[in-house]
């Protein structure tokens, strides 16, 4: 298939849809209880239900929206930071739009913008470089975000920073790796996960190797899905044929942009300028080791945490907020205590409701949800 049309081809969704039911009716556990695939990515979630996905399938067949949405996790004491370093008078705080509006134990970006703070939205770290070019008696900070997706981008950007000699700029380092992240959901006792749609964007830069562990020690399939509606039926298909063969492999969906191997390149700039961090905090699902990432020591003077001081503070969720819970798959979004009242695209409490990635948003915005039931009752005069 060459054009976008095609991978919506409702004649093809039908054969798909088709298939899936045939396969269902072939699978031991589907007479139990609903078989729960977890889409890692956000991005999938999305596209799930702007086009009616769950709706279509079996009722068999039940998705679980994963962990895989970096501006979701982001935790509230990185955001306080993040809004400390844009109230220094000399910096100039750049960062990608979603990232603006979720908010710390105080404020957002958007709203530290809005008390005087120079903070700006970029498209790209190089365009975060280029600010500090054009502004050389300020310090110009990235906020560094996202899975191996993004991670080269970012790298690559420090490593034209060095050969530049340009040393107005830093990064605050936020990045974060999936495979330690679907490890994590994996060994959670509170959730039934039967098959994972792997995260597409992510793959094309580590491959699918680094996925084995999902297959071969917890025993669970994981095709690697595009993001076109067709691309996730056919993954969901993918997914079925392995449990009803009593198969457990990593297959590849998405093989006109995923490589087995992933991108040398990208790969190898990733592991020039980052190292592991021993811990990470992620918000709603609390510490994951080996989870983060930070600069090389080489990297020292491009990194904000070494410029700066900040405190690091951990700081915990609202209660009334239910995002963890959401991320690992246990309840669905309209299932959170504040969901479309409390918490809305426009007035987000959770960051799952903030990111265009996020679950909650995806539920809000394309989930037929009865908003009216959704608001509290008025309180009798």
């Amino acid at each position: 298939m060459k054009y976008v049309d095609e991978f919506r081809d409702p004649q093809k969704a039908q054969w798909l849809l088709r298939e899936i039911r045939s396969l269902v009716s072939q699978i031991e556990v589907c007479r139990r209880r609903p078989l729960g695939i977890m889409e890692v990515c956000g991005g999938h979630t999305h596209t799930i239900f702007r086009y009616g996905l769950n709706k279509m399938l079996p009722e068999e067949v039940e998705f679980i929206h994963g962990p895989g949405c970096p501006v979701c996790v982001l935790p509230r004491g990185r955001v306080d930071d993040c809004v400390g370093l844009a109230q220094h008078p000399e910096v100039i705080m750049t960062t990608f739009g979603d990232a603006m509006r979720v908010t710390g134990s105080k404020k957002s970006l958007l709203q530290a913008k809005a008390e005087g703070a120079d903070v700006r939205m970029v498209y790209s770290p190089l365009d975060a470089l280029k600010i500090a070019k054009a502004n050389p008696g300020r310090e110009v900070v990235f906020l560094a975000l996202g899975f191996e997706t993004t991670m080269p981008s970012t790298a690559f950007t420090v490593l034209q920073a060095q050969r530049e000699g340009i040393s107005n700029f830093s990064l605050f380092c936020n990045h974060i790796t999936i495979i330690p992240t679907i490890k994590a959901v994996l060994d959670s006792p509170d959730l039934q996960v039967d098959a994972f749609l792997g995260p597409g964007h992510v793959s094309m830069v580590i491959g699918t190797r680094p996925y084995q562990f999902i297959a071969g020690h917890y025993r669970k399939p994981i095709v690697i899905a595009g993001f076109e509606p067709l691309d996730i039926l056919h993954s969901v298909w993918m997914v079925l044929k392995q449990l009803a063969g009593g198969r457990c492999e990593v297959e590849n969906q998405y093989r006109r942009v995923v490589p087995e191997a992933g991108n040398a390149q990208a790969l190898e700039a990733i592991q020039a300028v980052f190292e592991l961090r021993e811990f990470f905090e992620w918000r709603g699902l609390g510490s994951i080791d080996y989870s983060g990432v930070r600069m090389r020591s080489a990297f020292a003077g491009f990194d904000a945490e070494h410029k700066f001081s900040m405190p690091n503070v951990k700081i915990a969720d609202p209660t009334s907020c239910q995002c963890g819970e959401v991320l690992k798959g246990v309840i669905k979004p309209p299932q959170c205590k504040v969901f479309g009242t409390a918490c809305t695209p426009e007035n987000p409490l959770g960051s799952l409701m903030v990111s265009t990635e996020g679950a909650c948003a995806a539920y809000y915005n394309y989930g037929w949800i009865d908003r009216e039931s959704l608001k509290p009752a008025k309180v009798p005069a």
